[in-house]
């Protein structure tokens, strides 16, 4: 039986005290230095908020309300509130899914992932995939929703090539440390860089990422309680090291000495019995890891004797190799568990500057769990405890196949398990259903076009360029009343070789030196029953419609810009300058300077 934690624990109470203040201070200090830059004439009381919540390496059914045994019971609550979507999609990957998500295209139409299969050439004309920088008819959520008086906050993960700031967001604190969870060497407030933070100064990167939402959204209420905000956050959690408070560790301690095949066979029931999922669950991919992994042979020396390279059956590990398996996932979890408790704390601003009402909140995951095995930043030290600062560990492919139950194959794959994520929608005063399921087949790239659905404004009001083709994602907003409301032709799917369409129940999929493979989704989501002999025409309809798609995004990979567009269109709101801009006051802008944040984790 799990373990009930208190949120009551030394470690963070002394994090909270340390910074609550300081950044609240400092937060709103630098939006009131702005507030002679726009401050509406009138109210709008009806434009909702919009919160969106990125998971980083989630699984599945690692929640929760999607059948897993780890304790969210702030999502499950939203969940519970709102509508939960059972066929909802990402990209596979953390890069491209950050820049469908903020902008409406797949990742490869504005160069950031490449165009990669046996059939297509990496195009090379033009930098993509991480190094690729996105046209400048390619605008983020912010810049569509500013002339509506719309305030936008960042706060975690970007790994996106401009600034957040130049995205059109008001203010941010960017989190692009990615090799601890307990120190952080690459951190800015508002594009300023701010001091390295040592392990051991109380530092916690998920709790600092809700530290600072909570303060933009308390410095919001202070000084724009009258116009709409877009928050965006970006949890590093659960990716790999996996790095976990003690506390948070302890509540999962043992639980998972049942193993990977169990925890399996137990999500699968609760999933059956939430209608989430009614199929055969697949057998291990036993031979099957990420390019790039350590050889099981230099995971024994370099991780630990009881480390293991391969989802194999559990019964097949010896005791001590089964009793590091089950730590490692009790971190996973721990990491989970505290991202869920912090998230709690944003909902809890929300109500407490009585906004949550209208507030739609989407909550959803970049790719699926991680079976990537790799030692990066100051390596791995052994003899440390598992989950501390000191290790860089990964949950492996024997706890990401469970972690992305019920599906085939991980984080980079286009498979189920690569790219299937829960996705939650919570809008009290806009979503009469509560606690139901939709089986829309959606996409992130489709969470821009809905917002903008939501808020009643179009792409054409600030892109301006003759060159920027439709958004290629749709609104979801219709399936918030009925299911099955969402139309779309297809599903399109691009990242390292692998390669995929659905068109309705049938998806087309294949990894990066295989054959394409045919799955009938309807019967068949857990990818068990290849279909390709025996419907060889349904290959080649789908087949041709991914080439012909992949064509048409080449295309705009390689489309240069014509001279009223050679810069990045500067977005100015027309409605914001005539109607909430008052008359300047001051020839000069002045630059908050954060010094308090300078000595925030020093000296202690």
């Amino acid at each position: 039986m799990l373990k009930i934690y208190s949120q009551d624990c030394s470690s963070i109470d002394r994090l909270k005290a340390i910074s609550k203040s300081i950044i609240l201070t400092f937060v709103c200090t630098l939006l009131a230095l702005s507030t002679d830059a726009l401050r509406a004439e009138e109210t709008n009381n009806l434009r909702p908020n919009v919160l969106i919540i990125l998971a980083d390496d989630l699984g599945f059914s690692d929640l929760g309300s999607y059948g897993g045994e780890i304790q969210t019971p702030n999502l499950d609550s939203l969940a519970s509130e709102g509508l939960r979507f059972t066929q909802a999609y990402n990209t596979s990957r953390c890069w491209p899914s950050r820049a469908s998500l903020l902008t409406g295209y797949y990742a490869q139409s504005i160069r950031r992932d490449a165009l990669t299969a046996p059939e297509y050439d990496p195009v090379r004309a033009v930098p993509t995939g991480f190094a690729g920088r996105p046209q400048p008819w390619a605008h983020f959520l912010p810049d569509y929703i500013k002339p509506l008086g719309y305030r936008s906050y960042h706060s975690g993960k970007w790994h996106l090539p401009s600034s957040p700031l130049k995205g059109g967001f008001d203010h941010s604190y960017l989190n692009d440390n990615e090799i601890d969870f307990f120190s952080v060497t690459n951190h800015q407030l508002d594009g300023v860089n701010l001091p390295a933070i040592e392990d051991g100064d109380s530092f916690y990167s998920t709790v600092v990422t809700a530290d600072y939402a909570i303060g933009f959204l308390q410095a919001h209420a202070a000084h724009y309680s009258e116009l709409p905000f877009f928050a965006y956050v970006a949890f590093n959690a659960p990716h790999f090291p996996i790095q976990a408070l003690p506390q948070d560790i302890a509540v999962y301690e043992d639980h998972y000495l049942v193993g990977w095949d169990a925890i399996r066979e137990e999500r699968m029931n609760r999933l059956r019995d939430l209608g989430i999922a009614d199929f055969e669950l697949p057998p291990l991919e036993q031979s099957i890891v990420p390019d790039g992994n350590l050889t099981d042979e230099d995971l024994r020396a370099l991780i630990s004797p009881n480390e293991v390279a391969y989802a194999v059956p559990w019964e097949s590990l010896s005791n001590s190799e089964q009793k590091f398996q089950a730590s490692k996932m009790s971190v996973h979890a721990a990491m989970i568990h505290r991202m869920d408790i912090e998230i709690g704390r944003i909902i809890d601003q929300l109500k407490e500057m009585d906004a949550l009402e209208n507030t739609v909140i989407f909550f959803l995951s970049d790719n699926g769990a991680s079976a990537e095995q790799i030692i990066r930043g100051d390596g791995h030290d052994p003899l440390a405890p598992v989950g501390s600062a000191a290790t860089y560990l990964g949950i492996g492919p024997g706890w990401s196949t469970a972690a992305n139950t019920p599906f085939r194959m991980h984080k980079s794959w286009v498979h189920e398990g690569g790219i299937a994520t829960p996705f939650i929608v919570s809008w009290p005063a806009g979503i009469n259903a509560h606690g139901e399921l939709r089986t829309d087949p959606i996409h992130l790239v489709d969470v821009l076009p809905t917002v903008l659905d939501i808020v009643n404004i179009g792409p054409a009001s600030i892109q301006g360029d003759s060159q920027a083709p439709p958004l290629q994602g749709a609104s979801i907003k219709p399936s918030f009343f009925k299911d099955g409301s969402v139309k779309r032709e297809f599903l399109w799917w691009n990242h390292y070789g692998n390669r995929a369409i659905r068109m309705g129940d049938w998806k087309l999929v294949a990894g990066r030196a295989s054959n394409w493979e045919l799955y009938d989704l309807s019967q068949d989501r857990s990818e068990i029953n290849n279909l390709a002999r025996i419907f060889p025409e349904k290959v080649k309809v789908l087949e041709k419609t991914w080439n012909s798609y992949a064509a048409e995004i080449k295309a705009l990979m390689l489309q240069r810009p014509s001279k009223t567009s050679s810069k990045r269109n500067k977005i100015k709101p027309f409605m914001l300058q005539r109607r909430y801009l008052p008359p300047r006051t001051s020839s000069k802008k002045k630059k908050a300077k954060p010094l308090m944040l300078e000595r925030r984790y020093l000296n202690r």
